[in-house]
């Protein structure tokens, strides 16, 4: 395995029930990741600041070690595994607390979008908080899955409703087993 400077960003891909799941990196930090294998897809997400000037390095999921293997693990039951793989994203104040505060929703207790934004720290900011979700870059590592409307429905979700029903129904059950025993 050959070290790359930490300037340089990787790209993987990880195969998962929901479909590929590909991630960007950069000196063992999330620049981005979602379920696709379309890179233009993650780097227009990234922000501009952050956004690698040349192609990212193409590498095999081990290459990313811990990150590939909290994807892996998560899938395989081990829900809280991506909550210790660091995130880089770059937004204003609110947007940047209220990420972090969504790395704080359990699996399995999604919050609607005015729990999230009271979260956030302003509760009359629902629609920023719903922004927050829209411009999350580091899908899955920042659960903006865990994120519903008040009526209880899903709402939006970049990577389809189907992967948010796949990824909440996978949360709910792992917290049901728990429970149990």
């Amino acid at each position: 395995m050959t070290l790359d400077p930490p300037t340089v960003v990787r790209q993987t891909t990880v195969l998962t029930p929901d479909g590929p799941f590909t991630i960007l990196e950069q000196g063992g930090v999330v620049l981005a990741s979602g379920w696709t294998s379309e890179l233009a897809e993650l780097t227009g997400q990234i922000h501009p600041t952050l956004r690698p000037t040349d192609p990212p390095r193409e590498v095999a999921p081990a290459e990313l070690g811990p990150i590939a293997a909290a994807v892996d693990a998560y899938y395989d039951g081990d829900i809280t595994a991506i909550d210790s793989v660091r995130v880089q994203q770059v937004s204003g104040p609110f947007r940047s607390h209220a990420w972090d505060m969504l790395r704080t929703v359990e699996p399995g207790r999604p919050v609607t979008y005015a729990q999230y934004a009271s979260l956030a720290g302003n509760a009359g900011a629902v629609r920023a908080a719903a922004g927050a979700c829209a411009k999350n870059a580091a899908a899955l590592f920042v659960p903006c899955h865990r994120v519903i409307r008040t009526d209880g429905s899903l709402g939006g979700f970049r990577w389809g409703l189907a992967v948010k029903t796949s990824l909440l129904a996978r949360e709910a059950s792992h917290s049901a087993a728990v429970l149990a025993r």
